[in-house]
C-alpha cells in the first residue's frame, strides 16, 4: 500500500512530463519504425519484428547474439522504452540497455547502464546499473525488482541533464546518479551518447558470479521491445544550440533537477526494499568513497 499510495501521488508530475513531451518543438520527435530509429550493430539473422513492425526481438544462442543502437547521437533528455526479457532459464544471460558515446568498450567512453541479469529458473532478475566518465566505470548497483519482467512489457528510462542521472523502471526513481557544483571527473555531461541494447553471452559473471552457467538446451534466448521514446538534444556537429539552451525542455528545468516530493518517497521505498549491492557502501571495495557518493539525491 505504501508503494501504491506514493506512485498516485506522483501522477501529476508524470501528466506535465508527457504533456511536455507531447507540445516540445525542438526535440527529435519518436518515429514507430524501428528502421526510422535504429541500425542493426551485428547479427541481422537474429533480429526479427512483428508483422506490424512494432515490436522487436533480440535472439541469442550458442553462436551469437543481436544489438541495435540509434542512428543519433543525444545529449541529455528523456530517453525510455518498454522491454520483456527472456523467460525461464535465463542464467548467464545478459539484455543491456544502455546509453553509450560509442560502438564498443573504448577506453575513453562515457556510459550509462541497464543490465538485466538472467537467472535460474524460480530466481528473481536482477538489474544492474553502472555509469561511466572517461572509461571509468565500477559504479555498479544492484535492485531486485517487484514483479516479474518476463511476463509483460515494463517500462525503463534514463533522464539525463546536467544536474542528475535517473534510472526509471515503470515510473519509479531506483537510481538517482547526482552531479557536482564544481568541476569533476565523475559525472557525464561532454560528450553525446547513442542509445542501444544488446543480447549476449556473459556467464562468467553475470548469474551468482559466473556460477551458473548459460543452459545452451534453451536456446533460443528471445528478449523483446517495443514504443521507444526519446525527448532529447539530438547532437550535430559541431555543437547543437538546444545544448546550450535546454531550460527551455521539461527534462533539464528546474523540477528535472531535483527528485520530487513524492519520488523521494518511491526512492526511499526502494532503498529499503530493493537495493541488493550499492558501490557507495563497499568499503572493502573502496576504502575512500568515491567523492559522488557524498551527494544526497
Amino acid at each position: 500500500m505504501e508503494k501504491e499510495a506514493s506512485m498516485a501521488r506522483g501522477a501529476i508530475w508524470w501528466m506535465v512530463v508527457y504533456l511536455a513531451m507531447a507540445t516540445t518543438c525542438c526535440s527529435a520527435a519518436p518515429k514507430s519504425s524501428f528502421d526510422d530509429n535504429f541500425s542493426i550493430m551485428w547479427s541481422e539473422n537474429h533480429f526479427k519484428t512483428s508483422e506490424d513492425g512494432q515490436i522487436w526481438y533480440l535472439s541469442l544462442d550458442n553462436d551469437t547474439g543481436c544489438g541495435f543502437q540509434t542512428k543519433q547521437r543525444y545529449r541529455f533528455g528523456w530517453f525510455s522504452m518498454k522491454l520483456k526479457l527472456v523467460g525461464g532459464d535465463s542464467a548467464g544471460v545478459v539484455t543491456a540497455y544502455y546509453m553509450c558515446t560509442e560502438d564498443g568498450a573504448g577506453p575513453t567512453r562515457d556510459e550509462l547502464d541497464f543490465e538485466f541479469l538472467g537467472n535460474r529458473s524460480g530466481e528473481p532478475y536482477l538489474i544492474q546499473t553502472n555509469v561511466y566518465r572517461n572509461g571509468t566505470g565500477n559504479r555498479e548497483m544492484r535492485h531486485k525488482l517487484w514483479f516479474d519482467p518476463t511476463l509483460d512489457y515494463h517500462t525503463y528510462s534514463i533522464l539525463w541533464n546536467s544536474h542528475q542521472i535517473i534510472f526509471f523502471v515503470d515510473r519509479v526513481p531506483v537510481r538517482v546518479y547526482k552531479n557536482a557544483d564544481y568541476e569533476n571527473n565523475f559525472f557525464p555531461n561532454q560528450k553525446p551518447m547513442y542509445l542501444f541494447s544488446s543480447i549476449w553471452n556473459a556467464d562468467d559473471w553475470a548469474t551468482r558470479g559466473g556460477l551458473e552457467k548459460t543452459d545452451w538446451k534453451k536456446a533460443p534466448f528471445v528478449s523483446s521491445y517495443k514504443d521507444f521514446t526519446v525527448d532529447g538534444c539530438q547532437w550535430k556537429d559541431p555543437y547543437p544550440e538546444c545544448v546550450s539552451t535546454t531550460t527551455q525542455h521539461w527534462w533539464d528545468q528546474y523540477e528535472a533537477w531535483h527528485l520530487t516530493k513524492d519520488q523521494k518517497l518511491d526512492f526511499a521505498w526502494v532503498q529499503r526494499n530493493l537495493v541488493i549491492y550499492d558501490y557507495c557502501k563497499d568499503t572493502k571495495r573502496f576504502p575512500t568513497l568515491p567523492e559522488e557518493c557524498s551527494l544526497s539525491p
